[in-house]
């Protein structure tokens, strides 16, 4: 019985071995079939997937294991070559349908009437691509595809049609390769194109300051393209967006136009301005013709729909409630500028439905309901969510005039909107002060009073740093900017470090003012439906509000945190001990000793961070603690004075304690 058998390389050392001829794969290939009985299914450069009687599977792996070392003197071959064996009736493993797709729906029979029953098999990728979410620009390529297969478009008539190439504008994470796969497919099983069914990927890098030549960059894709037979080959020119006019890049394009006979070319872009889009399909148009597909990212509802689908495949659905903190879990995801899209929203549906398998068997209780309780396990800093207002304010350790500052903003702002005679004003807010001085609590709490004054429609909260709105590419920020304001709709965003967004005049290479300008459009647009707050530093925050003429305005209300006390640094320590922790009363009066000794000139220093200094100091009391009962043979934890002194010996919390002292001299 026959099997595929998947040979992997490590891309690294394919690219060391370009020059060699034949490729390594290749060469793999060409020694296989001359030892045993296979066919070979697949070919990339990286990677080669055979067909192979089972009985020989582990002699056909050392076989290519020990060429390899022979003929490369490679000691460890088992760390550039591995292996994946999938039975030959099965899709790869590593495409799995099943999580991308939705079930297919049969077409009506008027659809396939004029079909050849070849092009009708054609129908389960076309199926498919109508299944994927979102992706609506493919889907209507698709249905053009369709349509060509139709009206006959087949053996001399596809020469025009195959030398089209295609720009493709989609972002990590959101279904590209699968969709090249199936497109690939598509033009395979209507009969639109001459070759395989394979697929391949190439990038074209940055400009290196020691390549030999203006044109090494291209080298990988140049060899793709002139080995090619028929498959699909993509190529990702992110690097290259805003050099397409280059001569290194036409030179490029003339290999393209010469080559698109031999295969489908595909060029990959992340998802970007329209703009900029349409400029790089410009430069492209003038040596190959070219059609633009923009796949964008996944919307909120797309995304649950996903995640609902992933859930229930595990065998647990979700209520209502719960999905606020499921999504909040996702806000965490994508604070850090690293989103891969439905791989991401797969991996917290899977942490979910662990946490749940996990609470279940500790507690003996199996149900197929995840709650709110159970949503709390993968994103515990949503318990805020609730607490009551009052709850949080009791919490909020702060002067009673920035209290009655909240307050204030809160009133002003409903009676603006319920006065119909008065225009609304934009909400939008700036929190100025140093680190760790409760900007984002408070934010916190805002975003829950409007929300129950009906201020905000659902008021949840997403947090970034000023430097997360940005891209990575000309003409990727506005996108990015507007796609994390879009999930901010009716709710909080607050943006910290958002001085960072501007870096001086004549920064022209920065794409920090891209990301300021789409912010305010979307401040006026949604000034009903939105807040948005920026938090930092005082000088830096006013620097900023400079920067744009239009920037102040729209954010009417400041409000100011000033410095903790030494009080309320104390009181913020005390706050952090968990109720269910022993300690002994002496820590207390240890701690209060040391707030109350800490230099003026630490107090209002710019750099004190606050209440983060405060939880960095519990935190590692709480470490000696663990250490010292640990080595006591103790199975619970209780903080002494001792763990407090000696986490306060550490470097980091005694320079701080240091007065200057008076300078001797003239």
């Amino acid at each position: 019985m026959k099997t595929r058998l998947e040979i992997i390389a490590d891309e690294i050392w394919i690219l060391d071995h370009m020059d060699d001829e034949p490729l390594p794969i290749d060469a793999i290939v060409a020694a296989l079939d001359a030892k045993f009985d296979i066919e070979t299914e697949e070919k990339g450069f990286a990677n080669a997937t055979v067909s192979v009687d089972k009985k020989y599977v582990e002699k056909v792996k050392d076989y290519v294991l020990s060429f390899v070392k022979k003929k490369y003197g490679e000691g460890q071959p088992s760390e550039i070559i591995s292996f994946s064996c999938f039975d030959k009736m099965q899709e790869p493993a590593e495409l799995d349908f099943d999580e991308w797709f939705s079930q297919m729906e049969a077409l009506d029979e008027a659809d396939g009437d004029e079909l050849t029953e070849k092009q009708k098999i054609g129908m389960e990728s076309y199926n498919k691509i109508q299944g994927l979410f979102g992706c609506k620009e493919l889907k209507l390529l698709a249905d053009d595809m369709l349509s060509l297969a139709k009206n006959g478009l087949e053996g001399k008539n596809l020469e025009p049609f195959e030398n089209q190439a295609y720009i493709f504008s989609v972002n990590d994470g959101y279904g590209y390769t699968t969709a090249m796969k199936l497109f690939n497919s598509l033009l395979c099983e209507l009969g639109l194109k001459r070759g395989s069914n394979t697929v391949a990927e190439v990038t074209i890098p940055q400009q290196k300051e020691d390549d030999r030549s203006p044109t090494a960059p291209f080298a990988t894709a140049i060899s793709a393209l002139q080995r090619g037979k028929g498959g699909l080959l993509s190529i990702d020119i992110s690097e290259w967006l805003h050099k397409t006019n280059t001569a290194p890049f036409r030179a490029f394009l003339r290999v393209v136009e010469e080559n698109l006979n031999k295969n489908t070319v595909v060029f990959r872009i992340p998802f970007i301005d329209k703009d900029i889009v349409d400029n790089v399909k410009r430069s492209l148009n003038d040596m190959i013709c070219v059609i633009d597909v923009s796949m964008p990212p996944y919307n909120k509802d797309e995304i649950q729909g996903y995640a609902e689908r992933k859930i229930k495949e595990y065998g647990y659905m979700m209520e209502d409630e719960a999905w606020d903190i499921f999504h909040d879990r996702l806000t965490e995801e994508k604070a850090d500028g690293r989103f891969y899209g439905l791989k991401t929203v797969k991996k917290v549906a899977r942490e979910l439905a662990y946490k749940k398998q996990l609470a279940d068997a500790k507690s003996n209780i199996k149900t197929d309901t995840i709650t709110v309780l159970d949503a709390l396990l993968i994103c515990p800093e949503a318990k805020e969510r609730e607490l009551s207002v009052d709850e949080m304010l009791s919490r909020l350790v702060a002067g009673e005039k920035l209290k009655e500052r909240i307050t204030e903003v809160v009133l002003q702002i409903q009676h603006a909107r319920m006065n119909k005679g008065v225009n609304s004003p934009c909400v939008h807010m700036r929190f100025v002060g140093n680190p760790g001085t409760g900007k984002t609590t408070v934010a916190r709490i805002l975003g829950k009073i409007l929300k129950e004054k009906g201020l905000l429609r659902i008021g949840n909260f997403y947090e970034y740093a000023g430097r997360d709105l940005c891209g990575r590419y000309v003409g990727e920020t506005a996108p990015k900017t507007a796609s994390i304001c879009r999930d901010a709709y009716g709710s909080v965003l607050f943006i910290d470090e958002a001085y960072s967004l501007y870096r001086g005049e004549g920064n022209d290479t920065d794409y920090g003012r891209e990301a300021i300008d789409t912010l305010i459009a979307e401040m006026e647009n949604h000034r009903d439906d939105m807040l948005v707050i920026m938090a930092g530093y005082t000088d830096e925050m006013q620097t900023l509000m400079k920067s744009n003429a239009g920037l102040a305005s729209r954010m009417p209300y400041v409000i100011e945190f000033p410095n903790f006390t030494r009080d309320e640094l104390y009181r913020i320590f005390v706050s952090m001990i968990p109720k269910s922790m022993k300690y002994d009363e002496a820590v207390l009066d240890a701690a209060k000793e040391y707030f109350d000794n800490i230099p003026d000139s630490v107090i209002g220093a710019k750099e004190f961070s606050n209440a983060r200094f405060v939880r960095n100091l519990f935190e590692r009391t709480w470490a000696k603690a663990a250490m010292r009962c640990q080595l006591e043979g103790s199975s619970e934890i209780t903080i002494t004075r001792g763990d407090f002194e000696r986490a306060t010996a550490d470097k980091e919390f005694t320079y701080m304690m240091q007065k200057k002292k008076a300078r001797i001299g003239f």
